[in-house]
């Protein structure tokens, strides 16, 4: 998905001639803290809230520093560089721009949900992190494993935390019973940091428990 696809048609821009009392009142009307600023359609920068609450609210927005920097993205860009983007700088709206000719913006909530669906959140499925060290990260052998267990990876994420050199690694499933993938995991002495599902040995417990129950019952 590209961020053109993601433009909001709802959210306004600010002209530079626009006072500061007027874009404070847009941020509000529109519940965010940053809105683009143009001239004449072309990009000129983002401004924030916290900007504008320190400033004269009487005096137009030409008349103060607006960051341009790495505030925007292409139309053509994926939409997770929109993403980056918002976290990066902190923007709860990223400009989405066409050579420097604005075509719209993205607010951060649609960006989560829209990540949220890229990564399948919303299906049903199990999910296993790992801890690793990066030379033994093999895709092929982790997909082994789920596959011998007749499941399937749905999404695979990797993520090196800072300093440590250790490689954590993100599983969704196609399958929310994962006790026997969990024990093959563990049988070829992979870390696993925790894991997410409806577990097979929950509902044996809970069956040998009711067994228990009804014999004494008798």
């Amino acid at each position: 998905m590209l961020t053109r696809d993601l433009i909001s048609q709802s959210s306004p821009y600010l002209h530079t001639q626009v006072k500061v009392y007027h874009a404070l009142q847009l941020m509000s009307d529109y519940h965010v803290a940053h809105l683009p600023v143009v001239k004449d359609e072309s990009y000129l920068g983002i401004i924030s809230e916290e900007q504008l609450l320190h400033s004269d609210d009487t005096v137009a927005i030409e008349e103060l520093h607006v960051s341009d920097g790495s505030t925007s993205v292409q139309a053509t860009d994926h939409f997770l560089k929109a993403v980056q983007v918002a976290v990066a700088n902190k923007q709860s709206v990223v400009p989405i721009v066409q050579d420097k000719h604005i075509l719209g913006v993205v607010t951060y909530d649609d960006l989560l949900r829209n990540t949220s669906d890229f990564m399948s959140l919303n299906e049903p499925g199990g999910l296993i992190v790992l801890d690793m060290d990066t030379k033994a990260y093999s895709f092929a052998e982790l997909n082994r494993i789920v596959e011998s267990n007749d499941a399937q990876i749905t999404q695979l994420n990797t993520y090196m935390e800072p300093g440590s050199g250790v490689l954590q690694v993100t599983i969704r499933l196609n399958k929310l019973e994962i006790s026997g993938i969990i024990s093959t995991f563990q049988r070829y002495e992979y870390n696993i940091k925790y894991y997410f599902g409806e577990e097979i040995y929950e509902n044996e417990l809970r069956s040998n428990y009711d067994n228990l129950m009804n014999y004494l019952q008798i």
